[in-house]
């Protein structure tokens, strides 16, 4: 069974990638209670808990780039350690 971990990391990155995206758009299309910014807001104020989700969304992309990145240091560890014992 051949894997090439470098497309593994790379599918792992654009996937967090698309995921911080949505996120992101998400939160940034919300608006935010009258209570939290000190300002008033129209009345279609953001629920409780209603950017829990693309909030968690980012720390998942966050912990799958950097999945993503130790197992591109891993594979050029392995690689480096072929060519030390073929030297």
């Amino acid at each position: 069974m051949n894997v090439n971990l470098n497309t593994s990391a790379a599918n792992m990155i654009f996937s967090a990638q698309n995921k911080s995206a949505e996120a992101a758009q998400q939160i940034a299309t919300s608006t935010v209670n009258s209570d939290e910014t000190g300002a008033s807001t129209a009345n279609n104020d953001v629920r409780p808990g209603e950017l829990s989700k693309p909030v968690t969304q980012l720390s998942e992309a966050e912990l799958e780039t950097s999945a993503a990145v130790k197992i591109l240091e891993t594979d050029q560890e392995n690689q480096q350690a072929l060519l030390d014992i073929h030297v």
